[in-house]
């Protein structure tokens, strides 16, 4: 094995990978995948990236090989000579704070995180053991109290504090990168330089020399669903006084950097008729970006979009659900779950009611939404994701139970 510095898996060999975990135990499989991210085989590539989501980023978890893999992931994606590089970006970014959309539209709170890592750790299991007690004593009922059991009794306070560590530990991994990678925005390759604007969307203690690149980016960037990536990113990088930088992209031909610049408006707090309008829109008729993908909320455009017009609540609280209902309306499947929170958000504020009224005693738009809730199909309502989130506003996680309350007919 080279120990060329330049080569980017220079060092794989000297670590001691089947003593690290991931996943499906000992990490001593990863070492093989680096190795095929590298290589020229587009199935091979595929599959390593695919095996790595899977061992390193189990359905979101992060583990000891995780943190480990960081480096020579962040050299792959540096060095112009390989393939994949946006793919590798993106895995970098999901190492470091999971699924995007529990960020969004605020970003990541990293100081929120430490502070809870370390309170929890100070609090020691004996204090947590007698906050989950009292928490099933206040249970609302029985089914609520037996739920509530089980969580207490499956809690292991070792395990979630390994967990919160771990998961921080990636995170810092991948933020002793991005000094190196933020030379990436430079880069050729436009999906090259979208990925590196959503990695560096997440690290807001490193915001001081990224915004500067990132507007430098705005100035000259051709490709609109990169400069509409760099325009989010900023935006959640950034505070009240980027406004009036970003205000001019609203009036841009593209509707992707439209919708940018509204999302990044919105999440700075300007509450301007034109945020509204384009969030609004992207509800109805979501932009089509085109090359390279903006990779936010998935690609998802009009979830984010429906995330965003929650923080404009204050201002428009009629028009923001009206244009997230119009959304989900037009969902089915996963897709409906960010509208769905976004709606309910909307129409009952944040913290779920004491009592749910009579559907008669609802206003008319939370009458509207509620139909239209039960009226998503049988795709929508075989999620548990979905039921949960109900769940979570006290409404019938039963589809015909919910068109009974809302006076629907039975199907």
């Amino acid at each position: 094995m080279t120990t060329d510095t330049n080569d980017p898996l220079a060092g794989l060999d000297t670590i001691d990978w089947a003593a690290l975990g991931h996943a499906y135990g000992a990490a001593d499989d990863v070492p093989g995948q680096l190795r095929a991210l590298c290589g020229a085989d587009e199935d091979g590539r595929e599959k390593a990236l695919i095996d790595l989501y899977g061992n390193i980023f189990h359905q979101g978890s992060r583990y000891q090989a995780s943190a480990v893999a960081v480096p020579f992931l962040a050299r792959m994606a540096a060095d112009a000579s390989l393939p994949g590089r946006p793919e590798v970006l993106g895995l970098l970014a999901s190492l470091a704070i999971g699924y995007d959309e529990a960020h969004l539209p605020g970003g990541v709170d990293v100081a929120g995180c430490r502070r809870e890592t370390a309170e929890f750790r100070a609090k020691g299991p004996a204090r947590i053991r007698a906050e989950y007690d009292a928490w099933v004593a206040e249970a609302a009922g029985e089914g609520e109290r037996r739920v509530r059991e089980i969580r207490r009794e499956a809690f292991d306070f070792d395990d979630q504090l390994r967990y919160l560590e771990t998961e921080l530990g990636v995170y810092d991994a991948v933020r002793a990168e991005v000094p190196g990678l933020r030379a990436l925005l430079d880069d050729g390759d436009p999906a090259v330089r979208a990925a590196t604007a959503y990695l560096l969307a997440w690290f807001p203690e490193e915001a001081a020399p990224t915004l500067p690149r990132l507007l430098r980016l705005l100035d000259r960037e051709p490709v609109p669903a990169v400069l509409a990536t760099a325009l989010v990113a900023a935006g959640l990088l950034g505070d009240a006084e980027l406004v009036e930088r970003l205000r001019p992209f609203l009036a841009t031909e593209d509707r992707a950097v439209r919708w940018a610049a509204a999302t990044a408006l919105a999440r700075l707090g300007s509450a301007e008729a034109g945020v509204l309008a384009e969030l609004a829109a992207a509800e109805t008729d979501p932009p089509e970006p085109g090359a390279p993908d903006i990779p936010f909320h998935d690609g998802d455009l009009r979830g984010y979009a429906a995330a965003g017009l929650t923080l404009l609540a204050d201002h428009y609280p009629a028009e923001a659900l009206d244009a997230v209902t119009t959304g989900l309306a037009a969902t089915s499947g996963p897709a409906a779950f960010a509208i769905t929170a976004a709606a309910l958000r909307l129409a009952f504020g944040p913290q779920r009611p004491a009592v749910i009224p009579a559907f008669a005693e609802l206003g008319e738009r939370q009458q509207r939404l509620l139909r239209v809730l039960a009226s998503l199909d049988s795709e929508t309502w075989r999620w548990v994701n979905f039921l949960e989130i109900l769940g979570a506003w006290g409404l019938p996680q039963d589809r015909p139970a919910l068109r009974a309350y809302a006076g629907m007919a039975a199907e």
